[in-house]
């Protein structure tokens, strides 16, 4: 057997396992964390109080205007200075989570402004309260609309996580990092932590596109090509 083949095999183990413990988890709580936020956010910009809505734009400028990186260094690295210690791992989920919250804050603030006022009035002429003309009439339409760009957001989170290699997390490319230490094979055990990646984005487009058929069946939007 090859030696690289072999490296690749000894190393897949350990790699799998960062992914499956730190990676996956980091992930969908993040993302659910974040898709949480950035809804509030999205409705109080929508809808809010000015002085709400200063708030949450300033939130969204300083996440959206500033590297995820930073951001992750200034939570585990940068509070301790002042007296607030976490450990990796919430480290890095309040980190992705208000970078997330920032990003789908403004999806959906969009696809929510995009459903016609005609929507709106029409609930409210039979009846709805605001709550139930969001609830039942708005946020299904919309979700139609929001489901590519959420859908790439997660993808990209999934890679991004990555970077909570930097705040100690023993993710999937710290693992790699670890394994590349002591087998001196950057090159080979970083194209395996790649395809790793690879794999994972792959089965996400692939469930984003059978997404998108499914609420294409009823009026949204164009499905997408895969």
């Amino acid at each position: 057997m090859p030696y690289w083949l072999e490296l690749m095999l000894n190393s897949a183990a350990p790699l799998l396992w960062a992914a499956l413990v730190f990676t996956v988890p980091l992930t969908l709580l993040s993302f659910a964390l974040g898709l949480t936020l950035g809804f509030v956010v999205a409705l109080i910009r929508l809808f809010g109080p000015k002085p709400l809505v200063a708030v949450v734009r300033f939130y969204v400028w300083i996440i959206r205007g500033t590297p995820l990186l930073v951001q992750l260094f200034l939570i585990f690295y940068g509070l301790p200075s002042i007296g607030i210690v976490l450990d990796a791992f919430p480290a890095a989920l309040i980190g992705f989570t208000l970078n997330v919250g920032a990003y789908t804050s403004e999806i959906v603030r969009a696809v929510i402004g995009s459903i016609p006022n005609g929507q709106w009035e029409a609930s409210y002429s039979i009846g709805m309260t605001w709550q139930q003309a969001l609830r039942r009439t708005v946020l299904p339409q919309a979700l139609r609309v929001a489901v590519p760009p959420l859908s790439n957001s997660f993808i990209s989170l999934v890679k991004d996580t990555s970077l909570a290699a930097a705040v100690t997390v023993p993710e999937l490319f710290q693992a790699a990092q670890r394994i590349v230490a002591t087998s001196y094979e950057p090159l080979i055990i970083y194209i395996e932590a790649a395809l790793i990646y690879l794999a994972l984005s792959s089965v996400l487009s692939a469930l984003q596109v059978r997404l998108e058929r499914h609420f294409g069946r009823y009026g949204g939007f164009v499905k997408a090509s895969s």
